[in-house]
C-alpha cells in the first residue's frame, strides 16, 4: 500500500515536516465532551495531530487531560481555545423572555428555574497561561485573533499557531497576525463557527470556493475543515491547494471517542444525517443534527441570549437530556458529509484515510 500523492513543492508538505507528521491531518478539537485523552493518544500514535478540545476547561482539568495523553504518547498534540470577547451585557426583559421560552423543557425534565450570572466562560488567561506551562507542540484558536503579546509568548516557548477563518477576509488577518497556519472552515463544518464576529450574519462560503479565494492569496499552510469524510474528499481538498485537512464528524463514533450514548445513536441512525447551523444551542451560530430543541427554539429566536452566555444558560438542559438518555435537548454537533461513520478504532479509520 502506498500514501496518496500530496505534491511534490516544499510547501505542500511544509505542514506535516514541521510536525513530523506521517499524515497530512489534524483530528478535529471536539471540545464538550467527544474528545478523549484515548482519541488524542491514538490519534497522535497513527501519525497525525489529535487535538485536545480544552474551551470549558480550567486550568486544573487541561493539566489533567494533558498528563494522561503524555503517559502515553510524547507525538505532537494540540491545545484548542476560544479566543474571548468581551462579556455581554444582558437585559432583565432578554433573560425572562429567555427563561420562559426554555420553560417546558426545563419542567419535562424536572429542572429548576435558572439563574444566571457571569462569567459566562472560563478564564481565558489563566487557561493561555496553562498552555505556555504545558507546552504543546501546537496552540489552535477559534473566534478571530490572538492578540500580538500572546503570539509573542507562544513563540518563546516555541508553540505553533493555528487560527480558523471561515472568509478571505479573516484568513488575511490571521496571516498579518503571524500564525503558522489556518484552518479554513467551510460552511459544511460541524460545531461552531469560527466566525470572528459572534452576532455577523454568516457569511455561508462552501469549503472548496473558501480555498480557491484563500490559495493564491495566503502564504502560509491552509487546512481544509468542512464536510470531509473520506478519502476522495481528502484528495479533492488537497488538490484543490489545502495542505493539510481538518476532520472531527468522521472520528465522533471511533471507539475511543468520549461521544456519549445518546449522541452516538443519533449520529449512527441513518448515513444521511441532516443538519443545519442554529445559535440556539450557544448563541453562536453552530452546525448540527437537527432534533426537537432546535425546532422549537428556533421559533423563539428574541429569545436566544448572546453568546456565551447562551451556552451556559442551556448547560442544564443538556446535562439533564444526556443523564436521561434523551437526544432531543443535546447538542448533536456533526458536519454535512454522508455516509456510514466508522465504529471501530481512529488508528484504523486514518489508515483507511490515507492508504489504498
Amino acid at each position: 500500500m502506498k500514501v496518496f500523492n500530496l505534491g511534490n513543492t516544499v510547501t505542500k508538505n511544509e505542514f506535516s515536516k514541521k510536525l513530523n507528521l506521517k499524515f497530512p491531518l489534524v483530528v478535529a478539537p471536539m471540545a464538550g465532551g467527544p474528545t478523549s485523552p484515548e482519541l488524542v493518544i491514538a490519534s497522535s500514535e497513527a501519525g497525525v495531530l489529535g487535538s485536545i478540545g480544552a474551551a470549558y476547561y480550567n486550568r486544573n482539568e487541561i493539566e489533567e487531560f494533558i498528563s494522561k495523553v503524555r503517559l502515553q504518547t510524547q507525538k505532537p498534540v494540540a491545545i484548542n481555545l476560544f479566543i474571548p470577547h468581551e462579556e455581554p451585557q444582558i437585559s432583565e426583559s432578554l433573560i425572562s423572555r429567555a427563561i420562559k421560552a426554555t420553560e417546558k423543557f426545563r419542567q419535562q425534565l424536572n429542572l429548576p428555574q435558572p439563574s444566571l450570572l457571569p462569567p459566562y466562560e472560563e478564564n481565558f488567561d489563566e487557561q493561555f497561561d496553562t498552555v505556555l506551562k504545558l507546552k504543546p507542540k501546537v496552540f489552535s484558536f477559534v473566534f478571530g485573533l490572538l492578540k500580538p503579546e500572546y503570539v509573542q509568548a507562544a513563540r518563546k516557548e516555541g508553540i505553533l499557531l493555528i487560527g480558523t477563518a471561515t472568509t478571505l477576509e479573516e484568513a488575511l488577518a490571521l496571516q498579518e497576525s503571524k500564525v503558522d497556519a489556518i484552518t479554513l472552515q467551510g460552511f459544511e463544518a460541524g460545531g461552531h463557527r469560527g466566525i470572528f464576529n459572534s452576532t455577523a450574519a454568516d457569511s455561508e462560503v462552501s469549503l472548496l470556493n473558501l480555498i480557491d479565494q484563500c490559495r493564491d492569496k495566503i502564504k502560509i499552510p491552509l487546512i481544509a475543515a468542512g464536510g470531509l469524510m473520506n478519502s476522495n474528499d481528502i484528495k479533492a481538498v488537497l488538490s484543490r491547494g489545502a495542505h493539510a485537512v481538518q476532520l472531527g464528524t468522521a472520528f465522533l463514533a471511533c471507539k475511543e471517542a468520549a461521544t456519549s450514548a445518546p449522541y452516538r445513536k443519533a449520529l449512527l441512525a441513518t448515513p444521511d444525517r441532516r443538519t443545519k447551523t442554529t445559535r440556539v444551542f450557544s448563541g453562536r451560530f453552530a452546525r448540527g443534527i437537527e432534533n426537537l430543541f432546535m425546532q422549537e427554539m428556533e421559533k423563539h429566536s428574541d429569545a436566544i441570549l448572546p453568546f456565551p452566555a447562551q451556552n451556559k444558560f442551556t448547560r442544564d438542559i443538556r446535562g439533564a437530556s444526556l443523564k436521561n438518555g434523551l437526544s432531543g435537548y443535546l447538542s448533536l454537533w456533526a458536519g454535512t458529509g454522508q455516509g456510514e461513520l466508522w465504529t471501530g478504532s481512529a488508528g484504523e479509520l486514518i489508515q483507511r484515510l490515507f492508504l489504498t
